[in-house]
């Protein structure tokens, strides 16, 4: 495995769902070993900061609250293009930085190439700490998916105690 992927934590634990994209890349970091490929970053007030890890990815996994419409705590998952389309909507709170970011990516003809956003639909984006029961009770299921699409990038990722192979 040659190619890099970033995975980026995106969100404000103080706003309730909004934090949920930190709690997965938390997850994420405690419950399964990752190679040297996959570079975890907490993204979550970077902002334009986040463009040169961005520029310097092959692969980049956001994980996010993602507000589609849908009922909550339902599974979000956006790639490619459809990420990038996806950006003239108003997904989270903090989008906003991000669509800059992936602007000037594109811009500079330095945007990743493989992108992808696994997230859940918030039901609440408030000023307080912690996430919905609904939300909280979906954060394995998250990780696994984000955990299953980093290996359809030809990363080796396992939970500790499972072989390699599995």
């Amino acid at each position: 495995m040659n190619e890099s992927a970033l995975v980026v934590g995106l969100g404000n634990p103080l706003m309730g769902d909004d934090g949920l994209g930190l709690a997965a890349l938390e997850r994420l970091a405690a419950d399964w070993l990752l190679p040297p490929s996959i570079e975890l970053v907490d993204g979550g007030t970077w902002g334009l900061n986040l463009l040169p890890l961005i520029e310097a990815a092959d692969q980049v996994l956001f994980l996010d609250a993602v507000d589609v419409g849908k009922e909550p705590g339902e599974p979000v998952e956006l790639a490619g293009g459809e990420l990038t389309r996806s950006l003239g909507l108003k997904l989270s709170v903090h989008q906003i930085d991000l669509r800059e970011v992936l602007a000037l990516a594109q811009l500079r003809g330095t945007i990743p190439s493989t992108m992808a956003c696994v997230g859940l639909q918030p039901a609440s984006i408030e000023m307080r700490s912690g996430l919905s029961p609904v939300v909280q009770e979906r954060v394995d299921e998250l990780v696994s998916r984000a955990a299953a699409r980093l290996r359809s990038w030809g990363h080796r990722l396992r939970r500790p105690g499972v072989p390699v192979h599995a």
